[in-house]
């Protein structure tokens, strides 16, 4: 029986932490067995005092610095033993639900990787000019990479591992995210996209990225398209 290895990289999350980790315990993957791996990226809310009572549970890492989501997530790679790693951010703005079916069309497809889409599902704005953003973001990747995709950097991420053999992931903030789709499109991977739910939150609940993030990914989509 193959393992689903899902990563969760947390960090000050402390009002989501505990209702994100009880959902993930409690999906069942039909024909897979499961781990889930919390990586804490050095929490100062009161996150780390709730995680340690997970301690028995789950497979939990903190770093003593805070280094990003990419190094959170890299981090919890290192540690996956599975044959398919998901990716589950620790907010609740992504059903942990949908993880089931994405993992299922891996398993019945021919498909390396699927991406669970915002933008093909009617789900609530919660910031307009993040959302354009997000739809510049993607329309650039079609543009530049030659690809079909409406949601680069959607949070729900599921693939095969040998993916991550094919590729040194470099950045250590919300940069992985264009990063990681603009070296699979790069090695001629196909990325396959699913309709998902979405609850954005607002910034007084918790929300990290910002609009520099955005500048920064449509700098690396040139960088990574033109870089040998």
């Amino acid at each position: 029986m193959s393992t689903v290895s899902i990563v969760v990289p947390v960090y000050n999350e402390r009002a989501y932490i505990a209702k994100i980790l009880n959902q993930l315990d409690e999906l069942v993957f039909r024909g897979n067995a499961k781990e889930i791996i919390v990586v804490n990226d050095c929490s100062t809310d009161g996150t780390t005092e709730i995680l340690n009572q997970f301690v028995d549970r789950f497979k939990i890492y903190n770093h003593k610095t805070n280094c990003g989501k990419g190094e959170a997530l890299k981090t919890g790679f290192a540690k996956c033993r599975g044959d398919i790693i998901a990716v589950q951010d620790a907010d609740l703005e992504y059903n942990p639900a949908d993880l089931i079916e994405s993992v299922a069309l891996l398993n019945s497809t021919e498909a390396r990787v699927v991406y669970g889409s915002r933008m093909m599902a009617h789900n609530p704005v919660g910031h307009w000019a993040y959302y354009f953003g997000n739809r510049l973001i993607s329309f650039l990747t079609r543009w530049l990479y030659a690809a079909k995709i409406t949601d680069v950097e959607t949070g729900h991420k599921v693939f095969r591992r040998e993916v991550l053999e094919l590729m040194k992931l470099e950045n250590n903030d919300f940069g992985f995210e264009v990063e990681f789709t603009a070296k699979l499109l790069k090695q001629g991977i196909k990325i396959m996209e699913r309709p998902i739910s979405y609850q954005p939150r607002q910034f007084n609940e918790g929300k990290k990225i910002g609009w520099r993030d955005g500048l920064k990914a449509v700098w690396l989509l040139i960088k990574y398209r033109f870089k040998d």
